[in-house]
C-alpha cells in the first residue's frame, strides 16, 4: 500500500471511532532490543510482535494530536512532491498551537512513531535527515539524474583530494564498477589517508567513510551497491565496543529502535576485519583503558544483544576485550609508521579470513 493511502486509512479509522463515540487508538511496534530477534537466515533484526497502543485520553491528547498532525504534514509533502528535514518539521509544528513540540527530540520521537506505525522509512514520508550520508572514493561511477531527469555520471575515482557525498535519498541511483570489494571505514581521518595514498587503486576497491555510526542513507547506499554489484563489504573501525556494537552491528543487522525497516537498511554481507581485540595483542598497539561506559556497553552486548548471542566469535572477542581492559584506535598503527595500515595491516587482513569476525 502506498504511503498516502496508508495515512488516509489510519485517519479514516480514527474518524470512524470518533463518530461511533469510541476512543480512537493508534498502534505501533515497541522499538527496542527486547522486541527483536536475529533472523540469521536473512541477516537482520526483525520484530517479534510486541506493540503499544496510543489511545486518545485526557493524558495522551497532545501526543495523539501531534501524531496525527505529523501524518498530515507527510501527506502535504507527498501531495506537493516536496521534502522537509527533521529540523524543518519541528519548526513547522510551531503553527500547531497546543500541539506544538517543546523540543526537537520530542518531534523526532513522534516522527519515529509514525514511521514504525506505518512500517515505512521516514524518507518515504518525505522527511530527510540533516546529517551527511557518507563520503565515497574509488573505483565507482554513480549514475544520478539532474533536474530534467537526465543521467549524470559521477566518477568517484576523479574527485581529486575530495570525495563524493552520499545524497539523502539513494533509491534512484545506479552504479558501474569493476571493484572487488567495499571497505567501510569508521573515521574520516583514516578514510582520508587511504584516499591520499590511493589505497583504492592498489586494492581495486571502493572506500566509504561512515563518519561514526553510518546514517540511513549511507547504510542504504552500501546495501544497494553491494547487492546490485554483488560486492563483499569489509568494515574497519576502532577497536572498541562502540565500533563493534554501535557502528558495525548497526550496519550489518540493524538496530532494535529501527527494527521495522532493518530489512532495507542493513548489510548482511558485511564482515568485520578490525581493529579486533586480538589485533591489539598481535600488533602490540598503543591503547587506552576502558571507561565505565565502555565496560557497560560490552557487558550489555553479552547479556542482551541477539546478534552477539548467535555468534560465539563475538562473545569470545568481547570477553577478551573486557579481560584486557583496553581499547585501541585505528590510528594506533601509526606507532610503526604513518602508512603501516596501507602497507602491512590491511594487506595481511585481506589475506587471512580467520582473523575476521562475523
Amino acid at each position: 500500500m502506498k504511503v498516502k493511502e496508508k495515512i488516509l486509512e489510519i485517519a479514516n479509522d480514527v474518524y470512524k471511532s470518533i463518530i461511533k463515540k469510541e476512543r480512537p487508538e493508534l498502534k505501533m511496534p515497541i522499538r527496542s532490543l527486547n522486541n527483536v530477534k536475529y533472523n540469521y537466515k536473512d541477516g537482520y533484526f526483525e520484530l517479534v510482535g510486541k506493540a503499544k497502543g496510543r489511545t486518545l485520553t485526557a493524558s495522551t491528547i497532545r501526543t495523539f494530536a501531534q501524531t496525527l498532525r505529523m501524518m498530515g504534514l507527510s501527506k502535504e509533502l507527498i501531495d506537493s512532491d516536496d521534502i522537509a528535514t527533521k529540523r524543518e518539521a519541528y519548526y513547522t509544528a510551531y503553527n500547531w498551537e497546543e500541539a506544538r513540540f517543546n523540543s526537537q527530540p520530542e518531534s523526532d520521537t513522534v516522527m519515529d512513531d509514525v514511521e514504525s506505525m506505518m512500517c515505512v522509512n521516514r524518507e518515504q514520508l518525505r522527511f530527510i535527515p540533516e546529517e551527511k550520508g557518507g563520503d565515497i572514493a574509488g573505483n565507482l561511477i554513480v549514475i544520478d539524474k539532474d533536474e530534467k531527469g537526465k543521467d549524470i555520471r559521477i566518477d568517484c575515482s576523479k574527485m581529486g583530494s575530495g570525495a563524493y557525498s552520499v545524497p539523502s535519498s539513494v533509491e534512484e541511483l545506479k552504479f558501474e564498477t569493476s571493484a572487488k570489494f567495499i571497505l567501510a571505514i569508521e573515521t574520516a581521518g583514516m578514510f582520508q589517508r587511504l584516499v591520499k595514498h590511493n589505497y583504492w587503486k592498489k586494492s581495486n576497491c571502493i572506500l566509504i567513510s561512515m563518519g561514526g555510526v553510518p546514517t540511513r542513507a549511507c547504510r542504504r547506499f552500501i546495501r544497494r551497491l553491494s547487492d546490485s554489484k554483488k560486492l563483499p563489504v569489509f568494515v574497519f573501525t576502532d577497536g572498541d565496543f562502540y565500533g563493534y556494537m554501535n557502528i558495525y552491528r548497526t550496519l550489518k543487522v540493524g538496530s532494535g529502535n529501527a527494527a521495522h525497516i532493518n530489512e532495507f537498511f542493513c548489510v548482511p554481507k558485511a564482515k568485520f576485519i578490525g581493529v579486533t581485540p586480538q589485533d591489539i595483542i598481535d600488533y602490540k598497539l598503543p591503547t587506552h583503558p576502558l571507561k565505565e561506559v565502555d565496560i557497560k556497553r560490552g557487558k550489555d552486548a553479552l547479556k542482551n544483544d541477539p546478534f552477539v548471542h548467535h555468534h560465539k566469535e563475538w562473545q569470545k572477542a568481547i570477553q577478551l576485550q573486557l579481560k584486557l581492559g583496553k581499547r585501541a584506535e585505528q590510528q594506533a598503527f601509526a606507532k610503526y609508521n604513518l602508512n603501516y595500515v596501507i602497507d602491512k595491516y590491511l594487506p595481511e587482513k585481506m589475506k587471512n579470513q580467520k582473523t575476521w569476525l562475523p
